[in-house]
């Protein structure tokens, strides 16, 4: 299964505990799910875990059951009502009347209380809810056709302490999460708390691999220096041996000549440690420095190529 369908699965593993907090689930399922119109309601879920849950969600809340409920099977199961008397009693619950509503909106009186919020958001993320693994990105959305209950459902997550994003595609209305640590506390909240672990080792992990990534390609890039000044002073040697001899040059520049050369790839650092008598890393660079100004530059063949 996928990260998300295991999300899902583990938020079905929540206990159903008083009618309240299965009511504001209903909620949640309601205004996420496919359908809910004065004519019918219809979630359509290819979760089976989902699926399972959805009739003892909706007993326990209202003692309702769908009017028809598809079997377990391949694809997707939708799940029905369009018997009138049980339309009536979920629009009556939130507050709204099914003869003249127009839109849905969310109804804050019925989500006062944490616990129905937390269950409320976790309807809306087993109907209209998806999660990226882990391991590709992070990335959390509540997707509803109710454009209203979108803002709505922000605007209760901000007294939650959470900031959603606001996004459209197709015909549906977005909020949607792109940090971890965020992910991860929303998760919590609404029972999903090994997906929130996942979450988080899967941010640590992250961190670590970007922080040694950066530390290689810091290292590799000082080492590319080192080998630069390096190849720069061999050079500069070179051509004061070719044109003048090393013994032209003073001693102290002669030893940090010659000890270049028998360490090619040393750091300023190593070279100064191998230095006799002992020598600072800041005197050495002075005296290798000193030698490349010493040098002669490469005579260039003139332009008839002599």
């Amino acid at each position: 299964m996928s990260f998300s369908a295991d999300t899902k699965a583990e938020l079905c593993r929540v206990r159903l505990l008083n009618t309240d907090t299965a009511g504001a689930e209903c909620y949640g399922v309601l205004l996420y799910a496919h359908t809910f119109s004065p004519r019918e309601v219809r979630i359509v879920t290819a979760n089976n875990a989902f699926a399972e849950r959805l009739p003892k969600l909706f007993e326990k809340a209202f003692s309702l059951s769908f009017d028809r409920a598809d079997a377990p099977g391949e694809g997707k199961r939708s799940f029905v009502i369009h018997d009138g008397r049980k339309l009536d009693r979920l629009f009556t619950a939130f507050g709204s009347d099914r003869d003249t509503a127009l839109s849905h909106h969310v109804n804050f009186s019925v989500l006062e209380e944490d616990d129905c919020r937390a269950a409320f958001f976790r309807g809306a993320f087993l109907a209209g809810g998806s999660i990226t693994a882990p391991d590709k990105g992070f990335h959390l959305e509540l997707a509803t056709p109710h454009a209203s209950v979108c803002r709505e459902s922000r605007s209760l997550l901000q007294d939650m302490g959470f900031e959603p994003k606001e996004a459209a595609r197709g015909g549906s209305a977005l909020l949607y999460f792109k940090k971890a640590d965020v992910i991860s506390d929303l998760l919590t909240t609404i029972g999903a708390s090994s997906a929130a672990m996942d979450v988080l080792n899967a941010k640590v992990e992250r961190d670590v691999r970007n922080t040694v990534t950066r530390r290689v390609n810091c290292d590799t890039a000082n080492a590319d220096r080192v080998v630069s000044a390096a190849q720069e002073q061999l050079d500069a040697i070179k051509q004061i041996v070719k044109e003048y001899g090393i013994d032209a040059l003073p001693e102290p520049l002669r030893d940090a000549a010659l000890l270049r050369i028998a360490n090619p790839e040393a750091s300023l650092s190593d070279l100064a440690q191998l230095s006799y008598p002992p020598v600072s890393k800041s005197c050495l660079s002075y005296r290798l420095k000193k030698i490349i100004t010493m040098s002669p530059r490469p005579q260039k063949a003139d332009e008839s190529g002599r």
